[in-house]
């Protein structure tokens, strides 16, 4: 028999009613952060931290961009960030000098019914590129 396999599926699990693992643990954290913090500073600073920590344990939770989640763009902005980067050193394209004999030479074996291939693009360039620009992984 044969089934098929469904594709695509972006689909968490539900484990703390509502929530997946993921925004129970950063509702989580931000209430422990509020518990310490009612215990430890005024009472005006508890409040506006507790309002800036849940704003950001809401939108790390349920806001998404692009179809991505925040803690991933985030993440991959600071790896972006962090990494080192390739800069490629562009070579300027110099015309290729001939020679009178060979232009000549040329023109006879073509008169002789060997039609010259005339290519409209290479692949050297292409080439020295992905050499250039290859890293030993």
């Amino acid at each position: 028999m044969r089934f098929t396999v469904p594709q695509f599926i972006e689909h968490e699990a539900k484990i703390v009613g509502p929530l997946t693992f993921k925004q129970f643990i950063y509702f989580g954290i931000a209430g422990s952060i509020c518990f310490i913090l009612y215990f430890s500073v005024p009472f005006s600073v508890f409040f506006l931290s507790c309002i800036v920590l849940g704003m950001t344990a809401l939108v790390l939770a349920f806001l998404k961009i692009g179809g991505r989640g925040v803690p991933t763009i985030l993440s991959n902005f600071l790896r972006f960030s962090l990494t080192p980067k390739m800069y490629i050193w562009k070579k300027s394209e110099k015309p290729i000098t001939v020679f009178e004999k060979e232009i000549k030479k040329d023109i006879d074996e073509a008169e002789e019914g060997l039609p010259l291939k005339i290519v409209k693009g290479s692949r050297l360039k292409k080439l020295s590129t992905e050499i250039e620009t290859k890293t030993n992984q």
